[in-house]
């Protein structure tokens, strides 16, 4: 079983375009998990029109991003669970080729084509745009990890529940344990649109304005909080669904 995480939030502009993307690609028993955390425009009743039995909505915690995936990540019941973002695309084989990916790894991220509001290439690779690949201490210097391009077995996902407090991001926290304690692909193909603009919550493709002390400290408490977290032993033959 599959289940598809998004956290939306104000996302009534493009919700339907991506889960439209993403539902063609999944079976009849997989689920699409929507944490809404306190939307004021139509997200949640765009999200209710499609009436897909697959799609599960909830209400989120509104605590912010971090902790709204949490919470649809605590809802997931699949052995493969999969980040999604509210105003993406993903591409038509995408599921497909993670599972692929997934028989030799626990946690794969995917490349994506980074594109502006209407969909205009702004760049045609992320991995390239950010320096992306594996490695704990590449990873601790400069995160690779883009959420919505991320997909893990069920075991990475218990070992990153519950998240830290005040962690910067989720998908950097569970791309580092990860790496402790899994197998990492980061899969060269282009799978997905990544669209920047305005509206969106993190700052992934674009400089930072983060204060250097900022992000030393962001760094020093995610090394806190790996060597605190009780995890299992290291893996290097992960089992295949």
């Amino acid at each position: 079983m599959i289940s598809v995480c998004v956290a939306t939030y104000n996302g009534a502009r493009h919700v339907l375009a991506q889960l439209r993307s993403v539902l063609p690609q999944l079976a009849a028993d997989d689920e699409v998990i929507v944490s809404d955390d306190g939307s004021t425009d139509a997200t949640r009743e765009v999200v209710q029109r499609i009436s897909d039995p697959r799609i599960l909505l909830s209400d989120g915690p509104r605590a912010g991003v971090v902790r709204n995936f949490e919470h649809a990540l605590r809802r997931a019941r699949g052995d493969v669970i999969f980040l999604c973002d509210q105003d993406d695309i993903w591409l038509p084989d995408k599921v497909q080729r993670v599972m692929r990916a997934l028989r030799e790894a626990d946690l794969v991220v995917t490349d994506c084509r980074v594109v502006d509001d209407t969909l205009k290439e702004l760049h045609p690779s992320f991995f390239r745009l950010n320096g992306s690949r594996a490695g704990l201490l590449r990873n601790l210097a400069k995160n690779g990890y883009l959420g919505c391009c991320m997909a893990m077995r069920r075991r990475v996902l218990e070992d990153a529940l519950p998240f830290p407090e005040g962690i910067a991001m989720h998908d950097w926290w569970i791309g580092l344990v990860a790496e402790r304690t899994g197998r990492v692909c980061f899969l060269d193909e282009t799978l997905s649109l990544y669209r920047r603009h305005g509206g969106n919550v993190s700052p992934a493709a674009t400089r930072s304005t983060v204060p250097f002390a900022t992000r030393l400290r962001w760094r020093m408490d995610m090394v806190r909080h790996l060597l605190a977290r009780r995890s299992r032993s290291p893996r290097t033959e992960p089992t295949t669904s």
